[in-house]
Parts: structure tokens; sequence; C-alpha cells
């Protein structure tokens, strides 16, 4: 069993079921033995963007999360904490957040950022 922490645009994929995420990654996030999970920062990031006109998503994406049978991921103080530790290798809050949550709660990040590599975190490509 692997536990997955979906970034924001391997969630978006798997929502809309466009061919983009990877084999790999689409294989992961479909096998019932592992555990995915989806932050809180991601509803957060997909929240901005949609109030700025940038995407168009539902409102419903945390019902949409459990209906997926995914795990909801909180924030806490402790995944603040290391994200502000983190070298400043990658300047975007969301992506530090979620490479803080994956390196505190042992996780994979699903992601295709290779700036994220750049941190002592696991990962999977999208």
């Amino acid at each position: 069993m692997q536990r997955l922490l979906l970034d924001t645009h391997a969630f978006i994929w798997w929502l809309s079921d466009v061919p983009q995420l990877s084999r790999l990654a689409h294989d992961g996030i479909a096998d019932p033995r592992n555990e995915v999970l989806v932050s809180a920062i991601t509803g957060w990031e997909i929240a901005v963007k949609r109030a700025k006109g940038r995407i168009t998503a539902p409102d419903n994406l945390g019902t949409m999360v459990t209906e997926r049978g995914f795990t909801h991921l909180p924030l806490s103080f402790q995944h603040a904490e290391q994200a502000g530790r983190l070298p400043m290798h990658h300047r975007d809050p969301f992506d530090r957040f979620l490479i803080a949550q994956a390196q505190c709660e042992n996780l994979i990040l699903v992601t295709r950022d290779a700036r994220i590599r750049r941190y002592d975190v696991r990962t999977l490509a999208a």
C-alpha cells in the first residue's frame, strides 16, 4: 500500500478524466490498495485561482474528494512550520505546503512539477 498526496494539477486532471496523467500516476490513484489524499491546500489553491478567473471548478470539491474515496488532509501547525523551514527552491506557497505535508506525513507527492524534486520528498510523476 502507498499513501499518495495529489498535487493540485493531478487532482484536477483526475477529476476531469483527461489523458494528461501518466499511466503510473493513473494506476497508483486507481489502485484501491492505495490511500489517496487531497490537501486542504489544494482546495485553497483552486478557490484562489477560480476567484481570479484563471480556472473553472465546481463549488463542491470537498464532496468530490469524499465521493472519489480520497482522504481529506487538513493543514496543521507542524505542516506550516515545516513549510517555513524549506529552502527557497520553489516560491509557490501552495506547493511549499504540499511538500511540507508530504514530508511530515511520509507521503508520496503525485506531481509533474520538476522543481519539487529538488526537495527531500518522495514523488510520483503525474
